[in-house]
């Protein structure tokens, strides 16, 4: 069910009569494709903020999304940060440390300095600030909603440039997912420079390969 964002202020308002100013919501998307950078956004929305809609990326359409990202980015006061970590640095690392990444770079960009992180999901270290991990968080709280908006948005577009970029794979439709339509195409076509190649359906293909150490995550 879709609810305003007045159904999930409960963390902001704790936070706020605690005696915080800048409530940061942080979210990230991307973690389980096989291509593609990983995303993260954080949001402090304006307090008494009421927009319509505001949930889970998941339960939205496509274009729902689109209009509450456009909504979001023009609502007076928000201050919105995007991190964005490629697939080299995911490799190179792992895609717990990757995402942590993204999620620093986000609220680094803030334009607003945050006194309060709500991050979705298991607790991030080293942000110097009070911080509050809320498992599901982006059904929970309006500000990490608005994040997981923004960054499925903003990834989603990034693939639909690697789709034109890459033709073949499909891009534009499973934005790097594990599809059936995604591995017949890695199976026939091999890995392009977007494919994670530390991630084990294209590590498959590329014998020799170091292997690294996966985490079991998912975008449930």
């Amino acid at each position: 069910m879709k609810r305003g964002t007045s159904d999930l202020l409960e963390f902001e308002r704790r936070a706020w009569a605690g005696g915080f100013r800048q409530v940061a919501g942080v979210d990230e998307v991307g973690r389980g494709p096989l291509a593609g950078p990983v995303v993260a956004a954080a949001v402090i929305l304006p307090v008494g903020v009421d927009l319509p809609l505001v949930n889970d990326s998941k339960q939205l359409t496509a274009g729902e999304r689109d209009a509450l990202a456009a909504a979001l980015i023009g609502l007076s006061g928000i201050a919105i940060g995007m991190g964005t970590v490629s697939v080299s640095v995911i490799d190179r690392h792992n895609i717990l440390r990757a995402t942590h990444m993204a999620m620093h770079q986000a609220v680094a960009n803030l334009r607003l300095t945050p006194d309060y992180l709500l991050i979705d999901g298991r607790p991030v270290a080293g942000f110097g600030m009070a911080t509050e991990a809320i498992i599901k968080g982006d059904g929970r709280s309006a500000s990490i909603a608005a994040a997981s908006i923004l960054a499925k948005v903003h990834r989603d577009r990034l693939m639909d440039d690697l789709d034109r970029r890459y033709a073949g794979y499909g891009f534009s439709r499973h934005k790097g997912y594990g599809t059936p339509e995604h591995l017949d195409a890695l199976r026939r076509l091999g890995p392009c420079p977007e494919h994670r190649r530390s991630f084990a359906p294209v590590r498959v293909l590329l014998p020799g390969h170091p292997v690294q150490r996966e985490f079991p995550f998912c975008e449930a």
